[in-house]
């Protein structure tokens, strides 16, 4: 199973695009040494810090992870997730 870091990496890789990470870390409202641990899957993010990031995005939580094995058709239990903590 990917790393919520990872996932979270990835979708803001994705937001970021071609924009510098100079000022995408002013529009979220993060160092620049921060967005770019965060990028990298290196930063322990608090849930302070994904709530300030939802709100300076206009996201909802949902909105900052990309899609998960459910979306890609697998139920819980063909990806090895069965709801009751350990598959």
């Amino acid at each position: 199973m990917e790393r919520l870091a990872d996932r979270l990496a990835k979708r803001l890789k994705e937001l970021r695009g071609n924009t510098s990470q100079l000022q995408f870390c002013k529009k979220l409202g993060v160092s620049k040494s921060s967005l770019h641990r965060m990028e990298m899957g290196e930063q322990n993010v608090t849930l302070e810090t994904l709530d300030a990031l939802c709100a300076r995005l206009k996201f909802d939580i949902c909105e900052l992870f990309p899609p998960s094995c459910r979306s890609k058709g697998k139920t819980p239990r063909e990806s090895g997730r069965t709801g009751r903590g350990f598959p």
